[in-house]
């Protein structure tokens, strides 16, 4: 919801640029973002936000009959997709929607004078503002684990799930015990139909947006914000250097080794060697969480055809 706010206002200003009417509506996504980023980061009395400041992740919250909350410790694209909501507003666009920008000033000063919570950590930035769901620190944090090998990078991209559910994971509720763990490929179960239903495969949409937000968080940052890539090996890189090297990892997925293997086909003879089948690149629904294998429905040139627009990014 706080990505979808901030398309709309994305829109609206833009919208706004030659009809003042959509400055109203570019003020209601900001507000909204703003009450979304609030709830999900504070946590105060009678309230539990989604950030676990001690293992440093946004994890889903379950709210209880008798008004209690009870965190859901699964480090999964759940919390990943904080990184979603993220826009960086240029200031010389707001020049040309005062109204806006007078309303957005006066909103940050209210809340300010109230000890609320604050979405824009530099209001003194000259150039630029910084609209994200997970504030600085907190950003580090989701970063460290977003590329950590031992957790969701993998070779292919980035994992549904992290990998320290290899552990299972399991809460009781009620007195009933709940649970999930790491599967890497097709589900364990049959009751997904075989689908591990998000469970440890890498999905190529989820993907392609977590490149672009490394992108809008470069677009803000710059050079001046390194990250461990991947984490613990002290390889420093900007967010655009982890971006692209995640766009690598997906493209790798259906390009020929040096033995002229896919690692989308895994061991399957045919679709490697075979003159006739080798060029014939299926788009698999989702991929192996280990070694990138294609799996479930074939044909998904919906979502597993953002290759195609990963690739020509990668090459402007």
């Amino acid at each position: 919801m706080g990505m979808y706010c901030l398309n709309m206002l994305d829109i609206a200003l833009e919208l706004a640029q030659t009809r003042k009417a959509y400055e109203d509506l570019a003020t209601k996504f900001f507000e909204h973002f703003t009450y979304i980023a609030s709830s999900i980061n504070q946590i105060r009395e009678g309230f539990e936000g989604s950030w676990d400041e001690q293992e440093g992740f946004f994890y889903d919250v379950l709210r209880m009959p008798d008004g209690g909350f009870i965190p859901l410790k699964v480090r999964s694209l759940v919390g990943l997709t904080s990184l979603f909501a993220v826009h960086v507003i240029d200031k010389s666009l707001l020049e040309k929607v005062p109204e806006f920008y007078g309303r957005l000033k006066w909103f940050v000063d209210y809340r300010q004078r109230n000890d609320d919570y604050q979405v824009i950590e530099n209001p003194g930035n000259k150039e630029k503002i910084l609209l994200s769901l997970a504030p600085f620190k907190r950003l580090k944090k989701v970063l460290s684990a977003l590329i950590d090998e031992k957790e969701f990078l993998s070779c292919a991209g980035i994992r549904s799930l992290s990998k320290i559910h290899e552990k299972p994971y399991t809460i009781n509720i009620g007195g009933y015990d709940f649970g999930l763990h790491y599967e890497p490929g097709d589900s364990e179960t049959s009751i997904f139909g075989g689908n591990s239903n998000w469970r440890g495969p890498v999905w190529m949409p989820m993907n392609y947006l977590i490149i672009q937000s490394l992108e809008k968080y470069y677009n803000y940052f710059g050079d001046s914000l390194q990250v461990e890539f991947p984490t613990h090996s002290g390889n420093n890189l900007s967010l655009r250097k982890i971006a692209e090297a995640l766009r690598n990892r997906l493209i790798g997925i259906f390009t020929r080794d040096a033995k002229g293997n896919r690692i989308v086909n895994g061991q399957d003879e045919l679709f490697n060697q075979d003159p006739y089948f080798r060029d014939l690149v299926l788009f698999y629904e989702y991929f192996h969480g280990e070694t990138g294998k294609g799996l479930g429905a074939s044909h998904q040139t919906g979502w597993t055809g953002l290759v195609a627009e990963i690739i020509r990014n990668s090459q402007e």
